[in-house]
C-alpha cells in the first residue's frame, strides 16, 4: 500500500514487558532505513522505547501479569488497558501497529483496534507459545491480526494452519550482539583475585518474578556461600525490577553480600561467571549464548501453576534453550522444586567440577545453534517483513 508523497507514514508499538520493549526499540532505526524519512513513530512501551524518542501514556509496569489466575484477576485493568492503547494508535491515525510479545494485552489492544480503525496494518512480533500450551491461541490470534513475526523455526506451521500468514524473523537475543565481555576487567573492577568463582543470581524482569524466587535464591545463596568462603555474588538487575531488588537490600543482610549491578553491565559480568542460577526467561538464551552453565528456577501463584500442569503444559521444558534441545541440558527447578535443598547441590557440582561446567557449555552452544544465530539481525529482517507486507496490501 502507498500513501501521497507528502503524508508520513505513522508506526505505532506496543510492548507490555521489558524484553518487548527492547525488541520494539530494536526496530526503529531499521523501519526508518527501509521506510524512509517520512515515518512517524508513536507506542505503548517502556524505558527502551523513550530511549528511542516514543515516550507511553501508560506505564508498562501497569501491564505485566504472572500467571493465569492472577491474570483473570487483573482482566478488567488489562482490558481497560488495551482500549485505552487502541485509543491512543487510532486518534495517531496509525497506518501500521506492530503488537509485541505480552500475549493477553496484545491480543485486546488488537481486537479493539480492529473495531476501531480496521484499515490499520496489525502484525504481531513474537508468537505465544502455542507448541508449549494452549493451541487454541493461534486460531485467537489469526481472527485479530494480518501477519505474524516469529522468532522461532518451528512457530509457523501451527499459525499458518489457522490461515494467518508467518514471517520467521529470528530471535533477538541471538543476534543483539556479537561482541563478548570483558571477563578480566570486571574481574579487575571489582579487586578479585585470580581464582575466585564467580555466581550470577538473576531474578528476572518482573517485580512478580522477583518477590517469588528472592527468598529461595538468596537462601541458596547463603548456605553456598558458607561452603564457598570466597565466591563472589553478582547480580544484573533488569531496569524493570532494580529499585525493588535495592530496597528489598536495606532490610535483607543476605542481599547486601551480593554485587548488584545496573543491567549495562550484564555483558562483562557473564564474560567474567562460572556459573549462574537464573529465572526461566529471554536470560537463559542470553546466557546459554554467552557459554555460562545455568540452572534454572521459577515459580508463580500455586493456582495458576495446577492449572497450568494440568491443563495447558504441552512440554516437559520451559526453558527454550532445552525445549531447543529437546534435552534438559540445564536443569530446571520449578515450583515447589525451586526450593534450597535442591538448588544447592547443583550448584555445588558446578563450582565445584570444572568437566561439569564445560560438558553443559558443550551442549549450550549446539543448542545455540539449532536456535540460530546467523545472518541478519531479527530487527532487520522484521524491518524487512514489516515493510514486504505493508507493500503488499
Amino acid at each position: 500500500m502507498t500513501k501521497s508523497n507528502n503524508a508520513p507514514l505513522r508506526i505505532f508499538l506496543v510492548a507490555g514487558e521489558p524484553s518487548g520493549d527492547v525488541l520494539a526499540a530494536e526496530l526503529i532505526e531499521p523501519l526508518q532505513a527501509r521506510f524512509g524519512k517520512k515515518i512517524e513513530f508513536a507506542g505503548v512501551g517502556g524505558p527502551a522505547m523513550a530511549g528511542q524518542g516514543i515516550h507511553s501514556p501508560i506505564a508498562m509496569s501497569q501491564l505485566s501479569v504472572l500467571g493465569y489466575i492472577e491474570g483473570i484477576m487483573a482482566w478488567w485493568r488489562i482490558t481497560k488497558l488495551a482500549r485505552e492503547t487502541a485509543q491512543y494508535a487510532a486518534a495517531f491515525e496509525a497506518d501500521i501497529v506492530v503488537l509485541v510479545d505480552s500475549w493477553g494485552f496484545s491480543l485486546r489492544v488488537a481486537q479493539a483496534l480492529r473495531k476501531l480503525r480496521p484499515e490499520t496494518l496489525l502484525i504481531k512480533y513474537v508468537a505465544p507459545q502455542v507448541w508449549a500450551s494452549r493451541p487454541g491461541r493461534a486460531k485467537a490470534l489469526a481472527a485479530a491480526v494480518d501477519h505474524l513475526l516469529t522468532i522461532h523455526s518451528f512457530d509457523a506451521p501451527y499459525f499458518e494452519k489457522a490461515g494467518l500468514p508467518v514471517t520467521f524473523v529470528g530471535n533477538a537475543v541471538l543476534s543483539r550482539s556479537k561482541n563478548k565481555g570483558d571477563g578480566k576487567a570486571f574481574r579487575k573492577s571489582l579487586h578479585m583475585a585470580e581464582k575466585t568463582k564467580v555466581l550470577l543470581v538473576l531474578f528476572g524482569s518482573r517485580q512478580a518474578e522477583f518477590e517469588r524466587l528472592h527468598e529461595p535464591f538468596m537462601h541458596t545463596v547463603q548456605q553456598l556461600c558458607a561452603a564457598h568462603p570466597d565466591l563472589l555474588v553478582v547480580a544484573p538487575l533488569s531496569a524493570a525490577i532494580a529499585t525493588r531488588v535495592r530496597a528489598a537490600a536495606a532490610d535483607d543482610p543476605r542481599l547486601q553480600n551480593v554485587v548488584l549491578l545496573d543491567e549495562d553491565s550484564k555483558e562483562n559480568a557473564f564474560a567474567a561467571a562460572d556459573v549462574a542460577l537464573a529465572c526461566s526467561g529471554t536470560i537463559t538464551t542470553e546466557l546459554a549464548l554467552a557459554g555460562v552453565p545455568m540452572l534454572i528456577g521459577y515459580k508463580i501463584g500455586p493456582l495458576s501453576w495446577f492449572v497450568l500442569k494440568n491443563f495447558f503444559l504441552r512440554t516437559p521444558y520451559v526453558s527454550l534453550v532445552n525445549v531447543a534441545a529437546d534435552a534438559m541440558i540445564a536443569p530446571e527447578f520449578l515450583q515447589n522444586d525451586c526450593q534450597p535443598a535442591n538448588l544447592l547441590p547443583v550448584l555445588n557440582t558446578f563450582l565445584d567440577d570444572e568437566k561439569a561446567r564445560k560438558a553443559q557449555q558443550i551442549e549450550l552452544a549446539k543448542a545455540v545453534k539449532i536456535m540460530g544465530s546467523n545472518g541478519p539481525s531479527a530487527a532487520l529482517r522484521a524491518a524487512e517483513a514489516i515493510h514486504a507486507v505493508w507493500s503488499d496490501r
